[in-house]
């Protein structure tokens, strides 16, 4: 091949080597741009959806409202007895998933083979699970709390069907909070002569403890937030008292919501939006207070 020709076939794959990097900018601009307007049009719609229900609710919420019981009369309807039900429910909840979602991570982490074909099984099994719709779980307690058991919508029942539900959660992010604590930690426990039981509790869960409290509490949050599974296990939504032990009947916010929302008169459709906001500052509250939990073990740890 001539010198001219060698010059020529360069100057051809340059060209084309050329045609290829501008196509290729020309694609990322494209998708760098669908992202763009994908990400915007969303946090558009949120922005317009949580400014409405601000509009409609944020003149309803007094103290009136949240100390009165629902009424059939939207200008004497409070959130009293909702309100106690969702805190009862989350009491009762954090109460049962804390021993089994902590047990179980630390079985499965700490005392499981690393490649043990159990450990990956549950693994595998949980994290299908906590997939599952919410409603799934609410047929769940339906059928093994309320009928077979015979204990009825009680808050009981309502408190084991929300920790079937999030426990999945609970176990996977307690079993990675454990996972991310360093081996040398665990071996400089063995070598001062602690037993396996005394180095889980004085360094694993300690050097672990702002992940799995992240776990806790972001999924009782997730818990007190569900409707389906109250609706489904019968759930009350007309309650003018406030209960007093895990056995009696409830309602909750959600619930609450759902029902006046479901009514056709605008007033009780501003009254949803007021406990909508009621119910996002609880959500809020929590998801702060995992963000400083976090913050303050992070940096107790590091110390």
């Amino acid at each position: 091949m001539s010198p001219k020709e060698n010059k020529e076939l360069l100057t051809q794959r340059m060209n084309m080597s050329s045609k290829y990097i501008v196509l290729r900018r020309r694609k990322n601009i494209l998708f760098k741009a669908l992202t763009f307007f994908a990400t915007g049009f969303a946090v558009l719609c949120l922005i317009l959806l949580i400014g409405k229900i601000l509009y409609d609710g944020i003149p309803h919420l007094n103290l009136k409202f949240l100390t009165s019981f629902v009424s059939r009369k939207p200008q004497e309807a409070g959130i009293k007895a909702a309100l106690a039900g969702s805190f009862w429910l989350m009491a009762l909840t954090s109460i049962l998933i804390i021993p089994l979602g902590i047990g179980s991570a630390i079985f499965i982490q700490e005392y499981l083979p690393p490649k043990s074909r159990l450990k990956r099984i549950l693994i595998l099994n949980l994290s299908n699970l906590s997939g599952l719709p919410s409603i799934i779980y609410g047929l769940l307690g339906l059928t093994v709390f309320v009928k077979t058991f015979n204990w009825g919508g009680s808050l009981l029942s309502a408190a084991l069907t929300m920790t079937l539900l999030v426990l999945p959660t609970i176990v996977i992010t307690s079993v990675e909070a454990l996972k991310a604590v360093p081996k040398n930690l665990r071996e400089a426990g063995y070598a001062l002569g602690a037993r396996k039981w005394q180095v889980i509790l004085g360094t694993v869960i300690p050097s672990a403890i702002s992940g799995i409290l992240t776990g806790l509490i972001l999924a009782t949050s997730r818990a007190i937030g569900e409707a389906a599974p109250l609706i489904v296990i019968g759930g009350l939504s007309f309650v003018a008292f406030v209960p007093s032990g895990p056995m009696d009947q409830f309602t909750a916010l959600p619930l609450q919501i759902f029902n006046w929302a479901s009514r056709p008169q605008k007033e009780f459709h501003d009254l949803a939006a007021a406990g909508i906001v009621v119910l996002i500052a609880m959500l809020l509250s929590f998801n702060i207070i995992s963000v400083l939990l976090r913050y303050y073990y992070g940096t107790k740890t590091k110390l």
